[in-house]
């Protein structure tokens, strides 16, 4: 897999700005200013010149290249990506959509926080409850990276595997012939606590659910900029390689 995506672009400049340097002594508001609309007038058509060539020059760049075997454990090549993404998020994030009480614990709800002052405020806890939720989705794409993520919940060690026979019989429809049925014995005592196993594996599974529930929440709002685009950009191609079963170049601009 190859990714490329650039940081986004403004190649424009305001006439509006040169036109205030020019007339810098003057001392009025530019937009009510008769020379300076005179020299807007005349800059305006040079500016969009100048933004088309530095448009073709530094364009906006959106390339992903998907190989065969990326789509082999799609989710694990996705969680490699989404993984930092949200790491990133979270440490640089300046604001934070709204969660809804039923994905949070009990004392991070709405109605668990002190009375607003005015209705259109955000209780104590809004900020709060995107961290939890941010934590959530982290830990669940962590275990997905983490093979051993389960050896906790495990004890004891794997001994000799070998097939003993049931006792019972079943007709083999492939044979036409009557066969011993046999099960697997390990003469290990490797056990493991599935209960515990369970919560956790549930607590993944929430982290998933809430990853698509709030993946349109997935951006920075000081900047406007949205680094879960760039997970889209993977995703979309993945579809399209998956579907065509070709190795295939892509190459296309989102605007």
């Amino acid at each position: 897999m190859k990714v490329y995506i650039n940081k986004p672009r403004n190649h424009w400049l305001s006439p509006y700005t040169i036109a205030e340097k020019i007339v810098f002594w003057r001392r009025v508001d530019i937009l009510d200013d008769p020379l300076a609309d005179k020299i807007t007038e005349i800059l305006m058509p040079v500016m969009e010149v100048i933004q088309k060539v530095l448009n073709v020059i530094h364009p906006k760049i959106n390339y992903v290249k998907i190989d065969k075997w990326d789509t082999w454990s799609m989710d694990h090549t996705l969680a490699l990506i989404i993984l930092p993404m949200l790491k990133q998020l979270q440490e640089t994030k300046h604001g934070s959509p709204f969660v809804d009480d039923e994905d949070v614990p009990e004392e991070l709800k709405s109605t668990s926080a002190p009375p607003k002052e005015h209705e259109w405020d955000t209780d104590d806890n809004h900020f709060k409850r995107w961290d939890w939720v941010l934590n959530e989705m982290i830990f669940a794409f962590e275990c997905k990276l983490n093979d051993k993520w389960d050896e906790e919940f495990w004890t004891g060690e794997w001994g000799e595997s070998t097939f003993v026979e049931t006792g019972e019989e079943h007709f083999n429809e492939l044979t036409n012939k009557t066969e011993k049925l046999y099960t697997m014995h390990n003469s290990g005592n490797r056990t493991c606590d599935w209960e515990a196993r369970q919560k956790v594996q549930e607590r993944i599974t929430n982290g998933y659910r809430l990853f698509g529930k709030y993946y349109e929440g997935l951006w920075n709002q000081l900047h406007h900029e949205k680094p879960i685009y760039s997970i889209a950009c993977c995703i979309h191609y993945w579809l399209l390689e998956s579907k065509d079963g070709k190795d295939s170049r892509y190459k296309r601009n989102y605007t």
